[in-house]
């Protein structure tokens, strides 16, 4: 049996470019999932609820991981404390009672 040999001719090296988006990385505590861009071309109030809606899922997560599981007692003096706890802005009151929502329905 014939055996083949491979001979290399030694190249240039250059160096490795940077690269700004790793797609390789595993969902961790480390490295938080990379956020989608909004899409385009939505009406200004469309961006509002969105965002809105996300604020108020944040706080409702925060608020039952500290103990409050009733929509009576999550009111927007402990809502508002929370969000300053988790470093958000205070919340309007549309997005309290948003946030109490998702406590009592979970949607």
């Amino acid at each position: 049996m014939a055996v083949a040999t491979l001979t290399t001719k030694p190249t240039k090296t250059t160096k490795p470019t940077k690269t700004t988006a790793n797609t390789d990385v595993e969902q961790s505590a480390d490295h938080p999932p990379r956020k989608a861009p909004l899409p385009p071309g939505q009406p200004r109030e469309w961006y509002v609820t969105h965002n809105r809606r996300l604020k108020a899922m944040r706080l409702a997560i925060a608020l039952l991981d500290s103990g409050v599981y009733h929509p009576a007692t999550a009111d927007n003096v402990r809502i508002r404390s929370t969000a300053s706890r988790i470093g958000s802005h205070p919340p309007s009151d549309t997005t309290c009672r948003m946030v109490r929502a998702l406590i009592r329905y979970g949607r």
